[in-house]
C-alpha cells in the first residue's frame, strides 16, 4: 500500500477508476497550505504538486515557491514529486531527499502548439484589427505561405509547433540547444546561430524553458534581426523574450507579437504590453483545454501505478542523485527528448 497525495486540480474517484486495482493506494488531498487530509506528510509515498508558478502573486489555483519550498521538505519520505506541468522552475531545489522529479510530458505539448499556431495566424491575418472594426473595410494581409518562421526549441511542444506549420507551406528554420540532423534531413541549427537564422525571418516563435541560458535570449540583437512586419509568438516562458525591449518594437510598429506568457506574470493591470493594437496577450492557457484535465488523470494514475508496483517513474527530470538537484536549474523538457 502506497499513500498519495492529490492537489484539488485532480479528482481522486477519476484517479482510482483509471488505476483500477492495479496497485494499492491510499488517496488523501494535500494543496500544500493546509495540511493533508487524513495523512502525515511523512507517510506520503507520492506528491502530486498543485500547479505552480513562480511569479510573487500567482494566479488562483496555483501555489507560489515560498509555498512549495514550506511544503515539499515535510514530505520526507516520498518517492516521488510528480508535477501537473512541463515546467519546473524552482521545484528541484525543494525535493525530499529520496525523491525523484517528474513532469507532466504528454498533457499539453499538443494543446500548446496548436494556441501558437492560432496566434501566429491570428496576427498573420490582421484577425485583431478587422475584429475591431465597424465598417467593412477591405486590406490585405501578409499571411504565412512562403514566409519565414523560426522556431526557437524543438522538444515537445516545438515539434508539435514544427507539425501543424508545414501544412501552410511556410519555411520553417529550428533552433534549438543541441544542433542535429533529424532523420527527415532537416537541420535544426544550435542557439548560438539563432541571431543569424533570425535575420530577415518573417515570425519568431519561442518555445523554450527558462533557464539561466535562456533568459532574456530573444534580446535587442535578436529582435531587431527580424524583418520589419514580423510577428513574436511566445509560448515558452515570458522572461526568455527581454520585454522592454519588444514594447519599445511594438511602441515602433516594426513588429508583432502573441504572448501567451509574459514578464512579469500574471501581467498587471496597466502594463505598456495591454495596449497595443499590434499584440495579442492570452493568460498562460497554453495546455489548457477540455483535454488537459484527462491526460492529467491519465498520467499521474500510471505514474502511481509504477511507483505502487516497483517500477521506475516516467518523465524523470531529477533522481535523488542529480547533479543538479537543489542547485537552482531550472526545466521544461520532457526528459526524453532534447530541446
Amino acid at each position: 500500500m502506497i499513500t498519495v497525495s492529490l492537489p484539488p486540480a485532480l479528482d481522486p474517484a477519476e484517479i482510482e477508476r483509471l488505476i483500477g486495482g492495479r496497485a494499492q493506494v491510499r488517496l488523501v488531498g494535500w494543496d500544500f497550505i493546509e495540511e493533508p487530509v487524513d495523512a502525515d506528510t511523512a507517510d506520503l509515498d507520492v506528491v502530486v504538486s498543485p500547479f505552480h508558478t513562480t511569479s510573487p502573486t500567482p494566479n488562483p489555483t496555483y501555489v507560489g515557491l515560498p509555498a512549495i519550498a514550506a511544503a515539499l521538505p515535510r514530505a520526507r519520505n516520498a518517492r516521488l514529486v510528480q508535477l501537473l506541468s512541463l515546467g519546473s522552475e524552482g521545484i528541484a531545489d525543494h525535493l525530499p531527499p529520496g525523491a525523484a522529479l517528474a513532469n507532466a510530458a504528454g498533457a499539453m505539448e499538443h494543446q500548446t502548439a496548436e494556441l501558437a499556431c492560432t496566434l501566429l495566424l491570428a496576427l498573420s491575418r490582421g484577425i485583431p484589427h478587422f475584429a475591431r472594426q465597424t465598417a467593412w473595410a477591405n486590406s490585405r494581409t501578409p499571411g504565412l505561405w512562403g514566409k519565414r518562421v523560426v522556431v526557437l526549441g524543438h522538444g515537445g511542444v516545438g515539434r508539435e509547433v514544427v507539425r501543424r506549420l508545414q501544412p501552410f507551406e511556410t519555411q520553417i528554420v529550428r533552433v534549438a540547444r543541441t544542433a542535429r540532423t533529424l532523420d527527415d534531413g532537416n537541420v535544426v541549427h544550435p542557439v548560438t546561430e539563432l541571431a543569424e537564422v533570425a535575420a530577415g525571418a518573417d515570425a519568431l516563435i519561442c518555445t523554450v524553458p527558462l533557464t539561466a541560458d535562456t533568459r532574456g535570449l530573444v534580446d535587442a540583437g535578436i529582435l531587431s534581426a527580424l524583418a520589419d512586419g514580423a510577428i513574436v509568438v511566445n509560448v515558452g516562458r515570458g522572461a526568455v523574450v527581454h520585454t522592454d525591449t519588444l514594447v519599445a518594437e511594438l511602441e515602433s510598429g516594426r513588429l508583432s507579437a502573441a504572448l501567451d506568457v509574459t514578464d512579469p506574470e500574471p501581467l498587471p493591470a496597466g502594463h505598456p504590453l495591454w495596449k497595443f493594437p499590434n499584440a495579442i496577450v492570452t493568460p498562460h492557457v497554453g495546455g489548457n483545454t477540455d483535454a488537459m484535465r484527462p491526460l492529467l488523470h491519465q498520467i499521474v494514475a500510471e505514474q502511481i501505478v509504477r511507483v505502487g508496483t516497483g517500477a521506475a517513474p516516467e518523465n524523470v527530470l531529477v533522481t535523488p542523485s542529480s547533479p543538479d538537484r537543489g542547485r537552482g536549474t531550472t526545466t521544461q523538457n520532457a526528459p526524453k527528448e532534447r530541446s
